[in-house]
């Protein structure tokens, strides 16, 4: 056996093996090969446009509202759920009901029975899955949707845009409306382990993105009582959007939410480094859809909680918000998409009032009697 292996090295040694390309070249051809490779992708990915504005850019006003790791995604028999948290004070969740899309096919694994478990019709759900919302940012910038990721980096984008109810950047750049009815997207998950796979077909030329998935950690909801609500209040999401307007110029690092049944029915108040600005309605009941309070109700949360929601706030038309016994606020936003109605649901806990409660009740009194004054004033 020895002398046969020799006998084999020994005729290699006579045709040894020469590469097409030389030793010396190869470092500058693979260079050239992959700069060639990067710059016809990126021209690509520049030629390309979002077809499925509903199923991809709703993700977004959870990531611009976000800077977690990942996003928490569960497959149900009408929905499809998204979900995403941020050191538990705040949480986020997109629904994309069945209607949003023209085929939606689910396929359950069989229910593992025993063996005295009769039913053998019964049907589990489809385990859960977490993706990189990272990665998911990615694929929606290869789509066209680049906008919203890069826009949270800039420190005055939400100022300057605040006011851009309808037409937000993230949704309508780079030709997006224009080409809504030109192809179709597709989402894929086969099963447990499987990549969520993310499929564009337009004029007969298809992109894939395989976005790795992962077993999900343990994620529980904010708790919020919604038989126990404090308040709840409905109205057109732009209102509330230039009531924040006009606190942003301040720099507020707090906000203060107070309902009551009494004029000025709901009052904004922001506190920061350069002094407070409040803004209420008590004249602008009339902008109220649906106005009930159990209770008053008055917490105060983290700017930037607030003001991560003004994503959703732009694109929807309406918003619910409601508040718990807890300090728990609820802001539920409504967005229309070819006559369906589609949600993104927000959960923000409050600062801890323990030992400051007198102090707080004091100066939103005297606030409410300069708000009352100030309206009669006017009148």
């Amino acid at each position: 056996m020895d002398s046969s292996l020799h006998e084999v090295w020994q005729a290699a040694s006579g045709s040894p093996f020469l590469p097409t390309i030389g030793k010396g070249s190869q470092f500058f051809v693979a260079f050239v090969l992959l700069s060639i490779g990067l710059a016809l992708t990126g021209l690509f990915a520049l030629n390309r446009s979002i077809v499925n504005v509903p199923v991809l850019g709703i993700p977004a006003s959870l990531a611009v509202a976000f800077g977690v790791v990942y996003m928490f995604c569960a497959v149900g028999v009408y929905l499809i759920r998204f979900s995403a948290e941020k050191t538990r004070v705040m949480q986020g969740t997109a629904n994309w009901d069945k209607g949003l899309f023209s085929s939606y096919t689910i396929n359950p694994p069989p229910v593992q029975h025993n063996e005295d478990d009769s039913d053998d019709s019964a049907e589990a759900d489809i385990p859960p899955f977490q993706i990189s919302l990272s990665a998911l940012m990615e694929t929606l910038q290869i789509f066209g949707a680049a906008d919203a990721a890069v826009r949270k980096n800039d420190p005055d984008s939400y100022k300057s845009n605040l006011r851009n109810y309808k037409g937000s950047d993230a949704f309508l750049a780079n030709g997006i409306s224009a080409n809504l009815s030109s192809g179709t997207c597709s989402l894929t998950y086969n099963q447990p382990g499987d990549p969520f796979r993310i499929q564009l077909e337009e004029s007969g030329v298809k992109t894939a993105c395989n976005l790795v998935t992962y077993i999900p950690e343990e994620l529980e909801d904010i708790p919020f009582d919604m038989l126990g609500i404090s308040f709840k209040i409905i109205m057109e999401s732009r209102h509330l959007l230039d009531a924040l307007a006009e606190i942003v110029p301040t720099s507020p690092d707090k906000l203060t939410i107070a309902v009551s049944r009494k004029a000025p029915y709901l009052l904004l108040k922001s506190t920061g480094s350069m002094g407070s600005t409040s803004v209420d309605f008590a004249k602008g009941k009339h902008l109220f859809e649906s106005f009930e309070v159990r209770e008053r109700w008055k917490e105060t949360f983290h700017f930037d909680l607030i003001k991560a929601t003004t994503e959703a706030m732009r694109v929807a038309s309406k918003v619910s918000l409601r508040g718990d016994p807890e300090g728990v606020l609820n802001l539920q936003f409504m967005v229309e998409v070819d006559g369906a109605k589609n949600y993104l649901e927000y959960r923000l806990v409050a600062y801890s009032s323990l030992g400051e409660s007198g102090s707080e009740d004091e100066d939103d009194q005297e606030e409410v009697a300069e708000s009352l004054r100030s309206s009669s004033r006017q009148g």
